[in-house]
């Protein structure tokens, strides 16, 4: 029922007048402020299992962001920061990390061919391109996957398989349902490779 509530309340900030009208500069400095230290300065993490949000979908930052205020998504030390935030703040960050040129951390993994050739099969055979696009650049409320920290994407898979972890819909925990760790570890590589 939580989870409905948060999803009217982002079409609405979504549909609402002016809501076309985010301030990605206005963004710049509330994330140069609360968001810098953990996602990086231009939102491209360069911490162990810390998300990079450059060049994510605004649609889909501001989800995250309403669900962690919310407390309907769980992620130390989200819901902290975002307690109390107001949907403008949301949306200008949201603004500002969408605005940002995304990039592989710079502490990437070189690629393992056979590794990396894997987790093309598994993503090709599960078809993850059909949500999160053929190039993984993701689209509204469905998340880039490309160059994002393969160590964060692999945990992320293994809580949806596990039913840890709940977006705003359960489409993931079913994609990912029965996947081996070995097999997450492939497809995590092989998506941060992009």
């Amino acid at each position: 029922m939580r989870l409905a509530l948060a999803a009217a309340a982002l079409a609405a900030a979504l549909s609402a007048p002016g809501a076309g009208a985010q301030d990605a500069r206005r963004g710049a400095a509330l994330a140069a402020h609360a968001c810098g230290n953990c996602h990086g300065a231009d939102g491209r993490s360069q911490m162990a299992g810390i998300p990079s949000l450059a060049g994510q979908p605004a649609p889909f930052v501001t989800m995250q962001m309403i669900l962690f205020r919310e407390g309907l998504r769980i992620a130390p030390p989200m819901g902290d920061f975002a307690r109390g935030i107001p949907d403008a703040d949301i949306e200008d960050l949201a603004a500002f990390f969408a605005a940002q040129p995304p990039g592989p951390p710079d502490d990437r993994a070189p690629r393992e061919p056979a590794l990396f050739d894997r987790g093309r099969a598994l993503s090709e055979r599960m078809r993850c391109g059909a949500c999160h696009l053929p190039d993984y650049r993701g689209r509204e409320q469905i998340p880039r996957l490309a160059a994002q920290r393969e160590e964060f994407l692999a945990a992320t898979l293994a809580e949806y398989r596990d039913n840890r972890r709940v977006g705003s819909d359960t489409q993931m925990n079913a994609v990912m349902y029965g996947v081996a760790d070995a097999d997450i570890a492939a497809l995590a590589h092989y998506l941060a490779q992009q």
